[in-house]
């Protein structure tokens, strides 16, 4: 299951995506974000949706990857979506005892699963074709007018950078810690719930220390190359828009658009505007 887990990763490319400038991707990460939950109609959902396979195939990275960030979260989706079924209001399509699903619950549920899947597939989309250092750079970039207020901005921006880099370092050492508890004959998979929990405390000892060494031996290599915070520090890189930002962003002005005139000219199927 763990494996399954990809979120953090990049992976190097020359896609359309990877050359574009990660400030520019964290916008329109952001405006997909509002968008998507401002979608009242499956016709407006329906070109959400789309657009994000249109993005998956231009990131070009194997369809392969973004089925198992999908596949880590399904049992949630699912779960979710199950329970939104029995919180609509009106009509009944199907009634037992207490419980009663009617059309609003449907439109509810779905409208909920295909939002958490194409907000997995498009966060995913920004790790994947982002090196770490350019999403360093582009964060703090985007976040630079609150230095005013004396906010540091570039400590918040890696730190970012680094919890969001150690999801699949962490995964990869707690599979490996799992593999080994089971060979010295630990049985984490049967028993009750309170059974499954201590069998947990054998693994978490382990991954905390592990952590911690990691982050103490991170600190040291900061430290050993003069790492002193944002102040006064130089980029290799500099950060240019191009013309494959104002692309992307063109693209994603007039899917926003149809987005808005299908809100405006067709009827509403989520009136609580979930």
């Amino acid at each position: 299951m763990l494996k399954e887990i990809t979120l953090g990763q990049f992976f190097p490319g020359k896609s359309f995506l990877h050359k574009m400038d990660p400030r520019m991707k964290i916008i329109l990460l952001t405006c997909y974000i509002v968008f998507i939950f401002l979608t009242k109609n499956y016709i407006s959902l329906a070109i959400m949706a789309f657009s994000v396979f249109g993005v998956l195939l231009l990131s070009r990275v194997s369809p392969k990857l973004y089925f198992k960030s999908v596949k880590a979260i399904i049992f949630i989706v699912l779960f979710t979506s199950a329970l939104n079924l029995f919180y609509g209001t009106g009509e009944p399509v199907w009634e037992w005892k207490f419980l009663k699903i009617t059309e609003a619950g449907i439109n509810t549920a779905v409208f909920v699963a295909v939002r958490i899947i194409s907000l997995v597939l498009v966060s995913s989309v920004l790790t994947y074709t982002t090196s770490p250092t350019d999403l360093t750079d582009g964060i703090e970039r985007l976040l630079k007018p609150l230095s005013i207020f004396h906010i540091k901005v570039h400590e918040i921006a890696m730190m970012m950078t680094i919890a969001l880099r150690f999801i699949p370092t962490l995964l990869e050492e707690t599979d490996k810690i799992m593999s080994a508890q089971k060979a010295r004959g630990a049985d984490l998979e049967s028993g009750n719930f309170m059974g499954r929990i201590k069998a947990l405390i054998p693994i978490l000892i382990p991954l905390f220390v592990s952590a911690f060494r990691r982050a103490f031996d991170l600190a040291m290599a900061m430290e050993s190359r003069c790492y002193h915070g944002g102040e006064g520090r130089t980029r290799m890189k500099i950060l240019k828009y191009s013309k494959y930002d104002y692309a992307a962003l063109s693209v994603l002005a007039v899917i926003f658009i149809g987005v808005i005139i299908c809100n405006l000219k067709l009827p509403a199927t989520l009136r609580s505007g979930m």
